[in-house]
């Protein structure tokens, strides 16, 4: 047992956003709050403004779900107002927390996320870790490694997710305590035993087979080279691709291509957020999801397509190798290549990999729990 296990109820204050902020730093952050809720007392300090409007790409910042993930949260912090990171940081050491867990996933956030840690931990109140999902961003400036290393001296202890965001953090802050742990499984998604072809009838899909690329679209998600790679898997594969996420970059230039090259009839894009219920229908309804990332250190994507049992293909970047079992739960291929991209698919369909890769799903799940997250968070604080 977990000889924080044998000890009394911490108080832990987690910082990060919450509902009603919607994507997958918030579903995150109330999962791991609702896990560590079942050990330990938890307090969350939320934000009231994340983002400043001309600051976010989406349509909103906000979750406009029917049935949203929610925990009680305090609504602090205004990532523009000084005022409001000192108040946030008295508000945290008045809790008098064992340990503050911060999420972090962009440098915009560090001088706030650096004061708010700065008033607690001079006063000693609580162990600070900082959770992190990304720990240099994927569109870099050259301002983020020094912004980074000054939030990051404010913590005592990091959880990374991948070995590669291990390696960047050890670039940044040399000698850094900080364990390991992979993406926890989003698993809240799957609200029923859907069917397949029920899913297929919400979400209006024919009998093809069907591919999913899934999440927000920018440069370094590659679904440029998954576009390329289409016109090869169908000269073998009766399939379609659907693609099911807002534009964060320009949209034309991949409805062009698509033109261009004839499949217009074959690629349909859900250019929205999808709300939480939502979600359940795609990933029941897909063969096979697809992540042809330019770059990556980890991704939420995947977690959502183990809960639903589905295989993904993937490419060989950040820490998705770390997460996929080649032959298991999925294929990993070299990233920039839509030939490789094009052979994983077809060998999938052409080799019955869906039947063969099914058994293994149940097990590869115990190791993304969002328990043993919490048993990661309390075996780091047992050295601290």
């Amino acid at each position: 047992m977990n000889k924080w296990n044998e000890k009394r109820r911490l108080r832990i204050c987690l910082v990060g956003p919450t509902y009603p902020y919607r994507g997958g730093i918030s579903h995150y952050n109330t999962c791991l709050a609702i896990e560590l809720m079942k050990r330990h007392d938890v307090h969350a300090v939320n934000f009231r403004r994340l983002y400043p409007d001309f600051l976010f790409p989406g349509k909103t910042q906000y979750d406009e779900s029917d049935n949203p993930l929610i925990i009680p949260s305090e609504r602090i912090i205004d990532s523009l107002n000084l005022f409001t990171w000192i108040r946030a940081g008295f508000r945290i050491a008045g809790l008098r927390p064992d340990v503050i867990i911060v999420q972090w996933w962009h440098p915009y956030f560090a001088l706030a996320l650096f004061k708010i840690c700065q008033i607690p931990r001079i006063m000693r109140r609580g162990k600070i870790i900082f959770l992190c999902h990304n720990v240099v961003p994927h569109e870099r400036s050259p301002v983020d490694r020094l912004l980074s290393r000054l939030a990051f001296s404010a913590s005592q202890g990091f959880i990374v997710q991948s070995v590669e965001d291990r390696d960047n953090l050890l670039r940044i802050r040399k000698n850094a305590r900080v364990a390991i742990h992979p993406h926890p499984i989003y698993d809240f998604f799957k609200r029923s035993d859907i069917t397949r072809e029920e899913a297929r009838r919400r979400i209006d899909a024919g009998d093809e087979k069907l591919l999913l690329f899934f999440g927000y679209i920018r440069s370094y998600k590659g679904l440029r080279y998954l576009i390329e790679a289409m016109p090869s898997i169908l000269e073998r594969v009766n399939a379609r691709l659907l693609v099911v996420g807002e534009f964060y970059e320009e949209k034309e230039s991949y409805l062009s291509r698509v033109h261009e090259l004839g499949l217009s009839h074959v690629i349909q894009f859900e250019d929205r957020y999808v709300s939480n219920e939502e979600v359940e229908s795609f990933f029941a309804a897909c063969d096979l999801v697809v992540l042809p990332y330019v770059s990556a250190t980890q991704s939420g994507i995947v977690q959502i397509a183990f809960a639903f049992d589905r295989p993904v293909v993937v490419t060989d970047v950040g820490g998705l190798p770390e997460v996929v079992s080649s032959g298991k739960t999925g294929f990993i291929v070299p990233p920039s290549s839509s030939e490789a991209l094009s052979e994983a698919v077809v060998k999938f369909f052409a080799e019955a990999w869906a039947e063969k890769m099914e058994p293994h799903f149940e097990k590869e799940k115990e190791r993304f729990s969002w328990a043993s997250m919490v048993d990661a968070v309390e075996e780091l604080l047992a050295g601290m």
